[in-house]
């Protein structure tokens, strides 16, 4: 499929038939990805949604502790927060 590049303002644009957008279940205003890849190639991909368990199930419950942890734990009240 072809698809002509247009001038919007001060960026060039793209436009997606909606077959493209009904297919790929994309609409206006959604947020994507937009990254170029050795071969020369635009790749446009949707913005993951991240999920909580998924992001736990990539831990590592046994890392040690970041460094800095300690002197955040340690650090004492500046103003009037309640510890």
């Amino acid at each position: 499929m072809e698809v002509i590049l247009r001038k919007y303002g001060n960026s060039t644009v793209a436009v997606l038939p909606p077959s493209v957008l009904k297919d790929l279940g994309l609409a206006a205003g959604q947020a994507m990805s937009l990254d170029t890849n050795d071969q020369h190639q635009i790749v446009l991909s949707r913005k993951r949604k991240y999920v909580l368990a998924d992001m736990i199930a990539q831990c590592n419950p046994k890392a040690p502790p970041p460094a800095d942890l300690a002197l955040w734990e340690s650090a004492k009240p500046v103003g009037r927060e309640a510890w």
